[in-house]
């Protein structure tokens, strides 16, 4: 029996993990780690108790997988411990994403490129997964050149400080802001991660640099806004396609309704469409809205709206999909 263990375990992200291996029947030896406050914390897995270890340099003898739910600078130093014990590793933080030698996979559109890794498989951010797992039949199909996506991502991104915020501040809009730089009750901010010299965020340049390196498409144009709203939890996405060929729109909502990890809910007369509170707590990207961009003459763009849980599918789930193929 194989040996799993999940790094910062004791997160959002890392608990999420745990309940996917027990929902996806993965019967395994499982070490969780995390930091020295969390040791001696107990968790159930199938029967078992597992009590939570302090990650350490020693923490990857006899290890043979290892999910990481950590931030970028924890990631970057505890890797490497795991690769000198010769550890496979699917990476929940951007810090390796971009690195020429690290597959950015997910598995329902490259799931080929998991056997290129050279002991880390990195996780894409969860509004890239959200984004191509609901384009990709259409991109197979017409070919994607451009998109223009707008963000609407869930306060559970930002941790459990985010989810304070919001709830705090529902009951007092004077409650302190602590994950954010406005308040978020009421409100929205058109800001996630810091602008760079162009008026670019940190997390709108990933869905360009990420969905090019997924599709293998250099050439690919992206145009993001990533905007925080008072949601808990449920990344969407209002996205505009431009492809290569004339898209028929029946085809298009055909090629929806099979794609693999793809609900469509497109049924605008009768109010049914994507909307976070639906799509929480399960692993489908929703779609819905879809329709002819009406500004383009040439018929080559569509317009559509989806959603989906970026703490499972964004994120845990995607990861342990990728563990499920090495395995």
């Amino acid at each position: 029996m194989k040996t799993i263990a999940i790094v910062g375990a004791t997160g959002a992200v890392g608990q999420q993990m745990l309940k996917c291996l027990e929902e996806r029947n993965i019967q395994c030896n499982l070490n969780l780690l995390a930091s020295a406050r969390s040791k001696g914390k107990k968790f159930k897995f199938f029967d078992q108790e597992i009590i939570c270890e302090e990650l350490n340099p020693d923490s990857f003898k006899d290890v043979d997988f290892a999910l990481g739910a950590t931030e970028n600078d924890i990631a970057k130093t505890w890797i490497p411990w795991a690769l000198e014990n010769k550890v496979i590793i699917v990476d929940n933080s951007s810090a390796f994403r971009l690195d020429q030698d690290v597959p950015l996979v997910i598995p329902e559109i490259n799931p080929e490129d998991i056997a290129k890794n050279k002991g880390i498989i990195a996780n894409p951010n969860c509004a890239t997964i959200i984004a191509l797992v609901a384009l990709n039949a259409l991109h197979k199909e017409f070919k994607i050149k451009r998109m223009i996506v707008t963000t609407f991502q869930a306060v559970s991104g930002a941790g459990v400080k985010g989810i304070q915020d919001l709830e705090n501040q529902l009951k007092d809009p004077t409650a302190p802001c602590n994950a954010f730089p406005y308040p978020i009750a009421y409100n929205l901010i058109p800001q996630i991660g810091d602008f760079d010299d162009l008026g670019i965020s940190k997390e709108e340049w990933k869905l360009q640099n990420e969905s090019r390196k997924i599709l293998h498409d250099d050439n690919l144009l992206v145009n993001c806004t990533c905007v925080r709203v008072p949601i808990l939890r449920s990344h969407s996405e209002s996205i505009t396609i431009e492809c290569e060929k004339e898209i028929d729109i029946t085809k298009a909502r055909e090629l929806l309704s099979s794609a693999q990890g793809v609900l469509l809910k497109d049924d605008p007369l009768h109010k049914q469409y994507p909307m976070p509170l639906e799509t929480t707590d399960q692993d489908l990207v929703y779609v819905g809205r879809v329709r002819k961009d009406i500004s383009d003459p040439t018929n080559h763009s569509l317009s559509l709206f989806c959603c989906g849980d970026q703490i499972r599918k964004g994120a845990a789930t995607n990861a342990v999909q990728i563990l499920e193929k090495l395995l």
